[in-house]
């Protein structure tokens, strides 16, 4: 009878347990991270960024509840994100979570706070029916406001976060300057690279010829794209004394181009090529050709008909080789048009590094030259491989300070225009141009953030059984854990208890 109710004293203090340690996991966030690649540990730049907060930034979860299992995790994935936020700063991030679509004025205030509905598709009883759902978030600090609209399973969640909380900060944002006057494309063309840029730089059109010497000195960075006209002798010697005092140059150059309008390739010269020979970097003056690449639209006439027809054009390459690296990670692919091959021929105390390189079916062409668009290409016509278009030049480059220069062989390949000639550039062509200048930018180690998403690995490589087994031993474990506890502490209760019973026990 005695064992029987010391058998429910002890199943009673293990509910007791697992209630109360239920309740301090709700406030204190603990977890241990496995991952090969820490997807569940802050990384140090979020730290920094919440160890600074001077006041509390309100973020408004706004989550539609009884969502399918794969879009749920993403909802449970950023409310776990939240609740170590909230923890890490000591309370300076409070947050709420809100269901839109359970009152019309909750669905009005997300809208409005610039968090939009997305349509997605649900199963349900062997039916698949569209519902709208909300993934996004609201973020306030003071008089500050910013928004996250839509957050997309398996996507960056603390790059996105963590960068909106900066972005609220009331800290002095690092500025970028971009190189005008050298017949460089407007701010204006490059939109989709300038509204994620502007969320962490402050941006200014710069003109060497307008600047007094040194006046880089305040720049973190210094962009330099697609120039068509000659560079003075003194605006390359203020580049050269900005490298000197540590600065970081971004340079997207044409070094040849192409032109639609008469078929004709032809060599660009501008003074920088010669300016980056005498530090080792060539890029070469002749066209680089890929077996992968993209297309031209070619109009065709049939009779009395007229229609468009998508040509391969190996003047195009499409980049899908790239080195492990903070600027490539998470890039797939990159289409180029009228891109050079990049050799390094300078000092080994530098370190060179390519990031991007051409397919194993590449070559080069002299300029100038005709594009042939009914040419018949061949396997002949692609000697080469694994051409380098990107790469990093860093170390001691002009003078004592350490610097560095991120070089593209293509100015174009994230512009896309202004006014009614505006197009929209493919997305991994802009993360390309931010990640570069991220990089060459951020101190604080957000840029390895970008690419941090929580993605699917682990399971599709085992068995049904071994699957069922490693989900019910994380739902048990624990729990089995404090069980084998409790019998040992009642054994060990149960033996002094005996013990005490010999004769002979003082």
């Amino acid at each position: 009878m005695k064992r029987q109710k010391s058998l429910i004293s002890y199943i009673i203090l293990v509910v007791a347990v697992l209630i109360l340690l239920n309740i301090v996991s709700d406030k204190f966030f603990f977890r241990l991270d496995f991952t090969q690649d820490n997807r569940y540990t802050l990384s140090k730049a979020t730290k920094n960024i919440l160890s600074s907060l001077d006041e509390p930034v309100t973020i408004t979860a706004y989550f539609t509840e009884d969502l399918p299992p794969d879009i749920a995790k993403t909802r449970r994935d950023f409310k776990e994100l939240l609740v170590e936020y909230a923890s890490l700063s000591k309370g300076k991030v409070v947050y709420e979570f809100i269901d839109p679509g359970k009152d019309q004025a909750d669905e009005q205030k997300a809208v409005q706070a610039g968090v939009q509905p997305v349509i997605v598709n649900v199963r349900e009883k062997d039916q698949v029916k569209q519902q709208k759902v909300f993934l996004g978030a609201y973020l306030q600090m003071g008089e500050k406001t910013d928004a996250i609209p839509f957050m997309k399973p398996g996507v960056a969640m603390e790059y996105a976060l963590s960068s909106s909380i900066k972005k609220l900060s009331p800290i002095d944002k690092p500025t970028l300057a971009f190189l005008q006057g050298n017949g460089e494309p407007p701010l204006e063309a490059y939109q989709q690279v300038m509204s994620s840029l502007a969320v962490l730089y402050n941006i200014e059109a710069v003109n060497l010829s307008d600047t007094i010497p040194d006046d880089l000195r305040r720049f973190t960075t210094v962009a330099i794209i697609a120039p068509k006209d000659t560079f003075p002798e003194y605006a390359l010697r203020q580049l050269d004394s900005y490298l000197s005092d540590g600065g970081n140059l971004f340079i997207a150059m044409n070094r040849v181009e192409g032109d639609f309008s008469t078929a004709q390739g032809r060599s660009v010269e501008t003074g920088l090529e010669r300016w980056l020979m005498g530090k080792g970097l060539n890029v070469e003056g002749n066209l680089i050709v890929d077996l992968n690449c993209g297309n031209v639209s070619v109009r065709q006439q049939q009779g009395n008909f007229t229609y468009n027809t998508q040509v391969r054009f190996p003047y195009l390459p499409l980049i899908s080789g790239f080195e492990e690296h903070p600027v490539t990670e998470g890039l797939e692919r990159v289409i180029l048009q009228f891109a050079s091959p990049i050799t390094y021929s300078g000092d080994t105390s530098l370190s060179y590094i390519p990031i991007a390189k051409t397919s194993k079916k590449s070559g080069t062409q002299q300029v100038p030259l005709y594009f042939d668009i009914n040419k018949k290409w061949a396997d002949v016509d692609f000697p080469l491989s694994d051409l380098t278009v990107a790469a990093i030049l860093q170390g001691k480059i002009n003078g004592d300070q350490e610097s560095r220069i991120l070089l593209i062989s293509d100015g174009d390949f994230a512009v896309s225009g202004s006014g009614r000639q505006a197009q929209q550039i493919q997305a991994d062509n802009v993360n390309l141009m931010v990640n570069s200048i991220d990089w060459l930018s951020d101190d604080t180690g957000l840029i390895e953030l970008r690419t941090k998403g929580i993605t699917s690995r682990p399971l599709d490589q085992v068995e049904e059984g071994k699957k069922v087994l490693l989900k019910w031993l994380n739902f048990l474990l624990p729990i089995l854990l404090i069980v084998i506890y409790g019998i040992i502490r009642m054994q060990y209760n149960r033996n002094l208890r005996l013990k005490r019973m010999e004769e002979g026990y003082v």
